[in-house]
């Protein structure tokens, strides 16, 4: 039998739960893989808790894993059983021993890359890939404002920065996650709790705000990354940690200097294969090179039955980078 855990009421992370079932065998389009480390996001706990409801309940949790070909659907050409495999855009369930994905949103996995790097990098790294090449293409030399930089996603945002010869300005909650953040490759850091953030922006980035402000964080941290942007900036609003972002009145865009503002995910960036395919062979080129580092802290890796220590953890804001549950 395997197992997964699964969810039969929204709630806190004490709703999950770790059964046994019996996997369907991969459709025609699937592949079936074998999880080897999966990968924890914060995204699940929006899942779990009701923010982003899933399809119906009882639900599986979990959209990342790297693992190995089991099964193969017969419509499938470019995967075979024996393959090392990543994906992140499965549909929920990852949180499993075995969990059937489609093929298109199945990338190979090289050699020189572990399952545990991959799990706690897809979906983060080809995050960080739409952001700063798709949603706004970063340039050299060019200053920028990311939250949450000692984060899963910021820890990989700060390296791309580094490599393509860009500022990132990172916000953090701490001192320690401030050092984590520039020995990544951080330009400057903004403690949010006891700096202002704009009024520091301007003061580290020459007197100048910036055209682009990333924003994971939310209904905490919409006004001040506004103040941040120049006119006609752009914010990327990419995530809610703090809670969603409601009530705004278009106006403020105006007021503050017609600016633009976007709600993308990687779900709008990564359509088809070929998309995946592009951004996966930059994400692992990097890896490989040693340009970006992936290490998880060991006490960030949780067995899958401790899910519900995971997720608390997780939402203690007491971590720093990825973090992994192993079947």
């Amino acid at each position: 039998m395997a197992k997964r855990i699964q969810f039969s009421q929204h709630g806190g992370p004490d709703v999950l739960q770790l059964v046994e079932f019996t996997p369907n065998p991969p459709a025609d389009d699937e592949v079936q893989v074998e999880n080897k480390a999966i990968g924890i996001n914060y995204i699940d706990t929006y899942i779990r808790s009701g923010l982003y409801p899933p399809p119906s309940l009882p639900s599986g949790l979990g959209t990342e894993a790297a693992g190995i070909v089991s099964q193969v659907g017969r419509n499938v050409t470019h995967l075979t059983v024996g393959d090392r495999v990543v994906y992140a855009q499965s549909a929920l369930g990852a949180y499993s021993t075995v969990h059937n994905v489609l093929a298109d949103k199945v990338a190979k996995l090289p050699d020189a890359i572990s399952f545990e790097q991959a799990a706690a990098s897809f979906l983060k790294g080809l995050t960080v890939y739409y952001l700063l090449r798709k949603t706004y293409k970063i340039q050299s030399g060019e200053s920028f404002l990311f939250h949450a930089a000692a984060g899963g996603v910021g820890l990989i945002a700060c390296q791309w920065a580094k490599i393509l010869g860009a500022r990132l300005i990172g916000t953090v909650g701490s001192a320690e996650k401030a050092i984590r953040a520039k020995q990544a490759g951080a330009w400057q850091t903004i403690n949010y709790r006891d700096e202002n953030i704009a009024r520091r922006l301007v003061e580290l980035n020459n007197g100048k705000k910036v055209s682009v402000v990333y924003d994971s964080v939310g209904k905490d941290t919409w006004e001040a990354s506004l103040d941040c942007l120049q006119p006609r900036g752009l914010m990327v609003s990419f995530g809610n940690s703090s809670g969603p972002v409601t009530g705004i009145n278009l106006g403020i865009l105006n007021q503050k200097g017609s600016l633009f503002a976007t709600r993308p995910s990687l779900n709008g960036y990564i359509t088809t294969r070929e998309e995946l395919d592009e951004a996966s062979s930059e994400l692992f080129s990097f890896i490989a090179s040693g340009q970006i580092s992936i290490d998880v802290a060991k006490s960030q890796i949780f067995s899958l039955d401790d899910a519900v220590h995971a997720h608390q953890i997780l939402e203690s804001r007491a971590t720093q980078g990825s973090s992994l549950l192993i079947p």
